[in-house]
């Protein structure tokens, strides 16, 4: 079983961790320009898709545990049914996204104030970027496919191509072109359109023979539209809830000034490392635990879940201590402004313990939608939302200032960890 899962999780791992190390590169190539305006931008206009695409994901999570409990009870004609229910839903929302754009920014920038410069400059980098919905919305789908019918290769390879594609057009752009934080909104675009193209070269390459299940009255059965959306509410709402936490730490560290916005910007990225990391062993649990549940297998669903902790305690040690030791020195790869380098290294001591309070959140929501337990997901994120995270934060924020903003985010991980393990008997163990 240790085997099963690492082929699953090395790939999901190389596929992820390909995602902040990209928005290393974003902050390093604007972080090395003139102004620190560039990287509040980049924050802002990020805290913008972030909201978006972070709703849209319950597509990547839902199409994974739909496809891998059909994989599970071999029914190959409703795998091809779920990926063609997901990329209707998925490009019906990009739309919607195109069509709306001037509300989007403008609502946005309204609740979300920094600086006119810092706001200028991201309203340029969000109307670029915009245009990269479809293709973004339609990896969701595919990737969540490829990952319920076991495949996690093929994601690895069009987010390694996405990636590199994104850090070349980003550097043409900006240090060929002379542009700024619109060059890099533009290379993401180009980039995402490449990916999507190669996703779907890759569908109709390895897996035609399953296009004799394509049947349209098949895909076309309400019932099964209801279930998807049902199931996909809960994790929309676990999502969006996961969003608002962010974009409420990026906008309460914006009124804090450019210098704190520029500061929790760079701390999140190396939270961010550990979390896309983790969440390869996280899309191992969503393959393999609805393949177990899917075919009916509970001792399989134990093994496999007992392995996934013990994995995940070890990568988070091994962050851990990393973090612990040369947290400072990697400050340096991000950004060289002496100022927001001076800025942050007081904040460090956040981020040293976050992948040992984390891990078990993001193992257990891979789990949770292996399983399709999407009311447990929901019902833990609602409570770490409204009971910890908020009322931590406006008790403690006017006292500590930024560290009561990291103290409020820390409590919210560990209140999701916590409650997803005692609701794990009745959502998980006992659906088989």
């Amino acid at each position: 079983m240790n085997k099963k899962i690492l082929n699953l999780a090395i790939p999901n791992i190389i596929s992820n961790i390909s995602v902040p190390l990209l928005g290393m590169v974003d902050l390093s190539i604007v972080g090395h320009l003139e102004s620190e305006n560039y990287i509040g931008a980049i924050a802002l206009g990020g805290m913008i898709f972030n909201f978006i695409y972070w709703n849209f994901s319950f597509l990547r999570m839902g199409t994974s545990g739909f496809t891998a409990q059909a994989f599970g009870a071999r029914n190959l004609k409703e795998s091809v049914a779920i990926l063609s229910r997901s990329l209707m839903v998925g490009f019906a929302g990009a739309l919607l996204l195109i069509l709306g754009q001037t509300l989007i920014a403008d609502f946005s920038f309204f609740l979300v104030k920094g600086s006119k410069e810092v706001e200028f400059l991201a309203s340029q980098y969000f109307l670029i970027r915009i245009w990269a919905a479809p293709a973004t919305i339609g990896l969701y789908s595919l990737t969540g496919w490829f990952i319920g019918m076991q495949n996690a290769k093929t994601p690895m390879y069009i987010s390694i191509v996405v990636n590199i594609l994104n850090i070349l057009f980003s550097l043409i752009f900006v240090y060929g072109f002379g542009m700024k934080s619109d060059g890099v909104a533009l290379g993401t675009v180009l980039a995402q359109y490449a990916g999507f193209i190669l996703a779907i070269i890759i569908l109709g390459r390895y897996y035609k023979k399953l296009f004799k299940y394509w049947i349209y009255s098949n895909i076309m059965q309400w019932e099964k539209f209801v279930v998807f959306f049902k199931v996909n509410k809960d994790i929309f709402i676990r999502t969006f809830c996961l969003i608002f936490v962010f974009s409420f730490f990026t906008a309460q560290s914006a009124n804090s000034g450019d210098t704190i916005l520029a500061v929790n910007t760079v701390l999140l990225q190396f939270f961010m490392v550990f979390s896309y990391l983790i969440d390869g062993f996280a899309y191992s649990a969503e393959s393999l635990v609805g393949k177990s549940i899917g075919a009916r297998n509970p001792v399989q669903l134990k093994k496999v879940v007992r392995l996934l902790f013990l994995w995940g305690l070890a990568i988070s040690i091994l962050f851990t201590l990393t973090y612990l030791v040369a947290g400072d020195k990697l400050l340096f790869i991000v950004t060289d402004n002496n100022n927001v380098i001076a800025q942050t290294q007081p904040y460090m001591f956040w981020i040293v313990f976050i992948p040992l309070i984390t891990f078990a959140a993001f193992l257990w929501d891979g789990i949770y939608i292996g399983a399709l337990a999407s009311k447990g997901m929901r019902n833990s994120m609602l409570i770490s939302t409204i009971l910890v995270f908020l009322p931590v934060y406006f008790l403690l924020h006017p006292i500590l200032e930024n560290d009561g903003l990291w103290l409020a985010m820390n409590a919210f991980m560990v209140t999701r960890g916590v409650t997803l393990t005692i609701m794990s008997k009745k959502e998980i163990f006992s659906r088989i």
